[in-house]
């Protein structure tokens, strides 16, 4: 089975081309779903955060987003250690999720995969892009973040010209009808490697 990273800045659209995967009937791991599952569940992790980011990163036994988020998005040290204790994590959850799966292939969507290094782990990367106005566009019209926050956040990714030249296909997100048919030709490209 082949393993595909699905990638790009907050706001470039990886739900959306995910769903678009999902509709070729491709299993799609939604890794910040799944981090916040297991943020929510685990002891291991929830024992970590707590030491790390005191009582208060967890409100009423639910991970408390809000008081994470400032902590960590104008901190790189503290968001590096956070990402130390998660990302592992998820990787196991990945493997086993894998292996339940009966498909060609599989992807991946996760945002930090180059932050990480991790793209040793996969067969072939795709990268989504998008004009940066736009991107935060994105955000302000789907969440409560403020502006400065979402540049804190996308401060923290790395800039598309440095993942350009580590990922195997790229898709340009302004259109969805073009971005569409990219989806497929990238589909149709990784079952012939099948």
């Amino acid at each position: 089975m082949i393993v595909v990273g699905l990638t790009g800045g907050i706001g470039s659209g990886k739900s959306t081309i995910a769903a678009m995967f999902r509709e070729l009937g491709v299993p799609v791991y939604d890794s910040d779903e799944r981090a916040k599952y297991l943020m929510n569940t685990s002891k291991k992790i929830r024992k970590q955060i707590v030491e790390l980011l005191g009582e208060k990163a967890y409100l009423e036994d639910k991970l408390n987003r809000a008081y994470i988020a400032k902590k960590v998005f104008n901190n790189s040290d503290l968001l590096k250690n956070v990402n130390q204790i998660v990302h592992p994590m998820v990787r196991k959850d990945f493997l086993k999720w894998t292996k339940k799966q009966n498909a060609p292939y599989v992807i991946q969507e996760t945002a930090l995969l180059f932050e990480n290094n991790a793209q040793e782990f996969y067969d072939s990367v795709i990268l989504i892009t998008s004009p940066i106005a736009m991107r935060i566009d994105r955000i302000l019209s789907r969440d409560k973040s403020t502006k400065a926050q979402i540049v804190a956040r996308m401060n923290n990714q790395l800039d598309d010209e440095t993942k350009l030249k580590l990922t195997d296909f790229v898709i340009d997100n302004i259109d969805l009808k073009t971005t569409a048919l990219k989806v497929l030709e990238i589909h149709e490209a990784i079952l012939a490697d099948c």
